[in-house]
């Protein structure tokens, strides 16, 4: 016996799901079946799911960034700086990179 699952997606999400599956050899359902089953054996979504990274300087105008620039200059000028290998570490660590 077959169940039948029904989903209500936008018109713009079916359309590009359609051609990415068909571009792949698959149809969407075909696909949904696959995400289905390696739900299953994976006891859990079958990848990892995060919340989107806030970027804190996507507000920001271009004056903004060239007035923190300026203040950073000026703190380096005066011995407040860490290297670029602390930098990327705190980076990778903060943001899981």
């Amino acid at each position: 016996m077959a169940s039948t699952i029904q989903i209500r997606v936008d018109d713009d999400l079916k359309t590009k799901s359609d051609q990415l599956f068909k571009a792949l050899g698959t149809d969407t359902t075909s696909a949904i079946r696959m995400f289905l089953v390696q739900a299953i054996a994976n006891n859990g979504f079958p990848f990892e799911i995060k919340r989107p990274m806030h970027n804190p300087y996507a507000e920001m105008s271009e004056e903004d960034v060239m007035e923190k620039l300026a203040k950073a200059r000026e703190s380096a000028a005066q011995g407040n700086y860490r290297s670029a290998d602390m930098f990327a570490a705190d980076v990778r660590e903060k943001y899981g990179l």
